[in-house]
């Protein structure tokens, strides 16, 4: 629960004396002047014309609220239950994999970062440093798993049974990354953070993944990573498997099709998060948010909605809220935080982020988020 007159963040910003980028273009400036072109590329840029990073953007200013007033909204609850527990408030970290191109903290200073604020922390399969390492560095933080399924299914299992035994509450699968999308940007700058290493922390780390390398070698093990992750075989029956190896909930992540969403619950999948991987998978599809609003129709309340991509501030948050999503996942922002002054740098972003959302909450004449699923959203 939070009482108004201790939410006014806006005010302790405008007394300090601290200068730290404010919104997402000046966090990109922030982080350009700090990255070398091959990293900032590949963070920046997206598949093909990046038509779909475009829409992902665009597509949010079409939706508008329609506030209600003379409502109180001196205390405001953002809390959300999802899987049986209880979380603050419905932001989470998504999985960015690779933080080190970054900044050498990575995902440990992303995943302390999101400990101080109580945002659940999604950890990539292709993190810096690995499940146990981040584990260690925020024990007792609430922490999902991000699976990249694997050429060889065991290396998947490994992972997944790893993270259970770490504290992990929840496993979300990605499948809409069957191969890499054509991202020009990297191939103008050669720049891949696979091949340079930065992705090795969960792979060097699994007994299953080394064990069946013929040596440790550093370009063994390279390799075999850009070669596990291509998996285009990936199916139901694969999840099937997955779901008897674990006990975690399991969500899918990259689902745009209303359809997808029905067969995710026959299939008896946990939850859906509703993403087109920020744009950087399959150039020209729908915007994120234009998806929602038919798979939450779909969905029908049996199983939680989560939302990804183009989120870029607290007002995107809440329209995604209002539409039905029962949490939203954001991104980019928290990688160029982390760029422009690691830990630091991301927790001024999540305060910001969850200041912003809270006030835009309030502002729209509700105090729940009951209430704010009920708040009446127009298109454009």
């Amino acid at each position: 629960m939070t009482n108004g007159k201790n939410n006014d963040l806006l005010l302790v910003n405008i007394g300090s004396t601290e200068k730290f980028p404010i919104n997402f273009q000046e966090l990109e400036q922030a982080a350009k002047e700090k990255l070398t072109t091959g990293p900032f590329g590949y963070i920046r840029s997206s598949a093909g014309g990046e038509e779909t990073y475009r829409k992902n953007i665009e597509a949010f200013p079409k939706y508008s609220i329609v506030p209600r007033f003379l409502n109180d909204v001196s205390t405001l609850n953002t809390e959300v239950t999802i899987f049986g527990r209880t979380y603050p408030h419905p932001l989470f970290i998504a999985p960015v994999g690779v933080n080190k191109i970054a900044h050498e903290d990575g995902e440990i200073a992303v995943a302390k970062a999101a400990a101080k604020y109580d945002f659940p922390y999604i950890q990539s399969t292709v993190s810096s440093y690995s499940i146990e390492e981040i584990a260690a560095a925020t024990e007792g933080s609430s922490k999902w798993f991000q699976l990249y399924w694997s050429q060889n299914k065991e290396i998947a299992f490994s992972m997944v049974k790893r993270a259970d035994q770490a504290g992990y509450e929840a496993i979300v699968l990605t499948v809409d990354t069957v191969m890499l999308g054509w991202r020009e940007e990297d191939v103008r700058n050669q720049f891949s953070p696979l091949k340079r290493g930065f992705a090795k922390g969960n792979y060097a780390s699994d007994p299953v993944f080394m064990s069946a390398l013929p040596d440790h070698e550093e370009e063994t093990i390279i390799s075999s990573i850009v070669e596990n992750i291509y998996h285009p075989s990936l199916n139901w029956d694969n999840i099937a498997e997955l779901k008897e190896r674990t006990t975690l909930p399991i969500l899918i992540k990259g689902i745009l099709h209303p359809e997808d969403a029905k067969l995710a619950i026959e299939k008896g999948i946990d939850g859906i998060i509703v993403s087109n991987h920020g744009g950087r998978q399959l150039d020209g599809v729908i915007a994120s948010i234009d998806a929602l609003p038919a798979i939450v129709e779909a969905v029908n309340g049996k199983i939680p909605v989560l939302f990804d991509s183009g989120i870029r501030r607290g007002s995107d948050a809440v329209k995604a809220l209002a539409l039905g999503a029962t949490a939203v996942c954001i991104g980019r922002p928290f990688v160029w935080g982390l760029a422009a002054d690691g830990q630091a740098g991301v927790e001024r972003v999540l305060e910001n982020f969850l200041q912003e959302t809270k006030v835009s909450i309030s502002l729209s004449g509700v105090s729940n988020l009951s209430q704010l699923r009920n708040l009446k959203i127009v298109r454009n």
